[in-house]
């Protein structure tokens, strides 16, 4: 009665067993890093990707097996384009973060179409305009999970769930089907798209692995992340704090606003089981373990991203120093592409442990702005929030989260969720769980942190206003 997950990210490629006591089990990684051939291109090979796939994906049966289901977990919107008959990518695929085709969104906004540059829409179009201009070859188009399906089933599977679907810009706003008018302004053909399917059904045989187990769900890596965490209820939230952060609000129904709300967040299908949408929303942060990283790498007050607790618990206080987590522009609720990181209000005094602290502080910050925005959005309080990726397992940092928030964090029992979550949409498929409800109950966080200390949010706001606007040409851009 297990599940084995594939859960491919934006470097690499996990597999695991997980058991129906959701212990997460026999884990093997492969790493598969982009490439970045030329300045804001990222791209990712297909072919390296399907032999990590099957590589880890063996391993983790070998080791923990035989399964029940196989469920899929993935980087949303990388795009992949393949040859049907032979199975073969016509070229690199285009990650998720790649922004060569800003200029293609800008002209599609005249035609009344809004596409943002990190949607599939444009890059499929891209990949098309120069490998097949006439739309002539017999070709397939697929998001990471698609792919992924394919190559499990040895292409009998052409998939993609409705999270995947819903961020392609292909589909229409309520999540129905392919929108033909943004198909004909792309030139795409039809008949190069995957099926949309539930997230948690069977789609097919795993054909490639021993015992050909049923591909039986599939979930974008946030999407998972929430019901990993157990947020299969409306009202219920997480963030997962990654190279940036994102936040993902179970709201049941789907919301009143298509592409953004007032207050920044964006419409999301959280899973479809049975035919049935749950619809969350958004929000978007687009720095966060970046920024210790940077810290790292960039500035070199750290030998490595874990020693950034130790070093900030060296203060007390960072000494009113400010840091604004802009290194790529904000993302929720300002959308500005232009604004940068900042550090203020350093004085002699100023020492490596507050630079850190004040790193950490800011983006625990941004983490209650988008609790703030996700909130009006969602027309409901948050009363707890659920937070998983690499930073979690900093305790100075969820501190500061809590104290940010104003409201209590429950660290996840798994530091990436997304493998728990893709499990639980195959269980309850084949019978492992009986639902979302047994999911939600399912939810043992491993520690509850509580609010210490009143944070000085109108400080925070000042500082975020300096950040703004630091490209005006930038600022100026809206997708």
């Amino acid at each position: 009665m297990s599940i084995l997950v594939v859960d491919v990210g934006t470097s690499g490629v996990r597999a695991a067993v997980v058991r129906p006591d959701a212990a997460v089990e026999h884990v093997h990684y492969r790493e598969v890093l982009p490439s970045s051939p030329a300045p804001s291109f990222v791209e990712f090979d297909g072919g390296r990707l399907a032999e990590a796939v099957l590589e880890v994906a063996q391993a983790a049966l070998a080791d923990g097996g035989p399964v029940q289901a196989v469920g899929i977990a993935n980087q949303r919107a990388s795009t992949l384009v393949w040859d049907r008959a032979t199975g073969e990518p016509i070229a690199n695929g285009i990650g998720w973060q790649d922004l060569r085709t800003v200029g293609m969104c800008l002209m599609l906004q005249g035609q009344g179409i809004r596409l943002a540059p990190n949607a599939s829409a444009t890059k499929v179009a891209a990949l098309l305009d120069i490998y097949d201009p006439g739309r002539e070859r017999d070709l397939c188009f697929g998001t990471v999970d698609t792919w992924v399906a394919w190559v499990l089933s040895e292409g009998t599977a052409h998939v993609t769930d409705a999270t995947n679907a819903a961020v392609t810009g292909l589909v229409h706003g309520d999540a129905s089907g392919w929108a033909a008018h943004i198909l004909e302004a792309l030139r795409v053909p039809e008949a190069m798209l995957p099926a949309i399917v539930d997230s948690s059904g069977v789609v097919g045989e795993a054909v490639a692995l021993p015992g050909s187990p049923p591909i039986a769900g599939i979930a974008g890596d946030q999407q998972a992340s929430l019901v990993g965490q157990g947020c299969t209820r409306p009202g219920l939230a997480k963030i997962t704090f990654g190279t940036g952060g994102m936040l993902d609000l179970c709201v049941g129904d789907r919301p009143s606003f298509d592409t953004r709300g007032e207050g920044g967040c964006f419409p999301i299908v959280a899973w479809r089981r049975g035919g049935h949408d749950t619809w969350g929303i958004e929000a978007v942060m687009l720095s966060a373990g970046s920024c210790v990283e940077w810290l790292r790498d960039d500035m070199g007050l750290l030998a490595s991203a874990a020693e950034s607790e130790a070093v900030a618990a060296q203060c007390d206080t960072t000494g009113d120093v400010w840091f604004v987590p802009a290194l790529l522009g904000l993302g929720t609720p300002h959308w500005d592409f232009g604004a940068r990181g900042t550090l203020l209000g350093l004085t002699r005094g100023t020492g490596r442990p507050e630079v850190v602290r004040a790193v950490l502080e800011g983006v625990a910050n941004r983490g209650a702005d988008l609790v703030a925005s996700a909130e009006e959005d969602g027309g409901v309080q948050i009363e707890s929030l659920r937070v998983d990726g690499g930073m979690t397992a900093n305790s100075v940092f969820v501190q500061a989260l809590a104290d940010a928030a104003g409201r209590p964090v429950e660290v996840s029992p798994v530091l990436e969720a997304t493998t728990l979550g893709a499990a639980y949409l195959a269980g309850m498929a084949v019978g492992v769980w009986s639902g979302e409800d047994e999911v939600a109950e399912s939810w043992r966080p491993k520690t509850v942190v509580e609010p210490q200390k009143k944070v000085d949010r109108d400080r925070w706001r000042e500082a975020v206003d300096r950040a703004r606007q630091t490209v005006p040409e930038l600022s100026a851009l809206d997708f």
